[in-house]
């Protein structure tokens, strides 16, 4: 988890917390870590349950899990209201954190996550993969198959430090772990309600060549959300922060003024 508060002589404004993907950790945050703390925002990037330096447990796989984790780390931090910013797994986590203490949210930034429940299709998909990965016999294969599909084709093509970072991160990644979070996004409820519920600001980041989530799912997921707008990025895929890393610290820029000049909290530094 990587913690870090406004320089001296800037005015806080309203705390950011980001959400990983999966296989990778909070350090995929760490272009927007600094640029938002630049901007005076207290920011807390979080290793999610069994990545990084987060232990996995013994709890049964569920985002509702994820969510009360949250909101003990937000307690030991102080925080009581956030701006929730995930990505992937990161979002199924905000929308049920949002689920469970919509009085904690005051604003929610989701890339490349589904408002709705997968199909029965996707789920089994999902319990496949986490049968396979934990397999030593499978494992190395199925992640050099599924993992370059979180980058566009054409990062893969022209940036290929990127896909090997990525790559090195989900080789790294516990199987364990791995396993428990694609059972727990295949059993996520439908919150496509608890979006239409949401009265704050909020942004919809997608990319246009993402493989995984298609623009008419990130269109469904900014409609549901009443004060949504939604921004798709033209070069990325599925991991916006890092291919396009300028963008989606402009675009999350936007929505924390919109969500401070909500508040009535000044900046004390200029704007994006």
């Amino acid at each position: 988890m990587t913690v870090t508060s406004p320089p001296p002589g800037t005015r806080h404004r309203t705390p950011v917390v980001l959400l990983h993907a999966l296989s990778l950790h909070a350090s995929m945050w760490d272009a927007q870590v600094r640029a938002l703390r630049t901007r005076g925002h207290p920011v807390l990037a979080v290793d999610q349950r069994g990545f990084g330096r987060a232990p996995l447990g013994d709890r049964p796989p569920s985002l509702d899990v994820i969510a009360d984790d949250l909101a003990r780390t937000l307690d030991e931090h102080g925080m009581d209201r956030v701006v929730l910013a995930g990505s992937s797994m990161g979002g199924y986590a905000a929308m049920a954190f949002l689920r469970r203490f919509p009085g904690r949210v005051a604003g929610l930034a989701l890339l490349s996550a589904r408002a709705t429940a997968d199909a029965p299709e996707a789920a089994a998909q999902r319990h496949r993969f986490a049968e396979l990965v934990q397999d030593p016999a499978h494992r190395p294969a199925l992640v050099e198959r599924a993992t370059p599909l979180l980058l566009a084709d054409t990062t893969r093509a022209d940036r290929p430090e990127l896909l090997a970072r990525v790559l090195a991160d989900a080789h790294a990644a516990d199987p364990a772990a791995l396993a428990w979070a694609q059972r727990a996004i295949a059993g996520r409820p439908d919150s496509t309600g608890v979006l239409r519920a949401a009265r704050m600001p909020a942004l919809v980041i997608a990319g246009a060549r993402d493989a995984l989530v298609a623009p008419p799912e990130a269109r469904h997921v900014a409609d549901a959300l009443p004060q949504g707008r939604l921004v798709t990025l033209a070069g990325a895929g599925h991991l916006q922060p890092l291919e396009a890393p300028d963008e989606v610290t402009h675009a999350l820029g936007g929505l924390l003024d919109e969500v401070d000049a909500t508040a009535g909290v000044g900046s004390g530094v200029p704007a994006c």
